[in-house]
């Protein structure tokens, strides 16, 4: 059987600046893929956070109504001047108990304002990541748009969208 040879008009060239460019481009990639996670996981955190505050007010809320239904028992015996020994009793008990649910519906506020601000501070971060992966999602495509034009323009412009993009990346961690 004969062998058959397709020539084509112009032999496959090694191009240095595009296997540099490539490089560029899956370093790129890698770094996309990295903040894209933290992102996510950000965004997480911070429902998860909020979702811990939404019940904690609404503990609070409970307290508050078991507190406020102890002010209304105490007001009603006052109003209706019954004053015996059972009475007596009955009012001490309910500032026993005001007390203690005073105290657990403070504990609970100050936990939920606590959540409420770890969510708010993730969805700070979240924020960031998110700018820093639409850039280096940018910076991807520009660079990539060397292998249809081979201009550097391209890659120039991707790099330093991408440099932007980790940098801000970079600033949810401190935040």
């Amino acid at each position: 059987m004969a062998e058959l040879e397709i020539h084509h008009e112009t032999e496959h060239a090694i191009d240095p600046i595009g296997q540099k460019i490539g490089i560029l481009a899956a370093v790129l990639a890698v770094c996309l893929a990295v903040v894209t996670i933290a992102s996510h996981r950000t965004h997480t955190a911070a429902i998860m956070h909020q979702s811990t505050a939404n019940d904690d007010w609404a503990h609070y809320q409970s307290t508050r109504a078991k507190y406020h239904n102890l002010e209304l028992g105490e007001d009603l015996m006052v109003g209706l001047g019954i004053r015996n020994q059972s009475s007596d009793k009955m009012l001490a008990d309910y500032a026993i108990q005001m007390k203690k649910y005073e105290k657990q519906g403070n504990e609970i506020q100050t936990q939920a304002q606590g959540e409420t601000k770890a969510a708010e501070r993730d969805e700070r971060r979240g924020l960031r990541y998110d700018l820093g992966e639409g850039l280096l999602e940018i910076a991807l495509v520009l660079t990539s748009l060397y292998f249809i034009s081979h201009k550097m323009l391209f890659p120039t412009l991707g790099l330093t969208a991408g440099i932007a993009g980790v940098l801000i990346a970079v600033t949810a961690l401190l935040a």
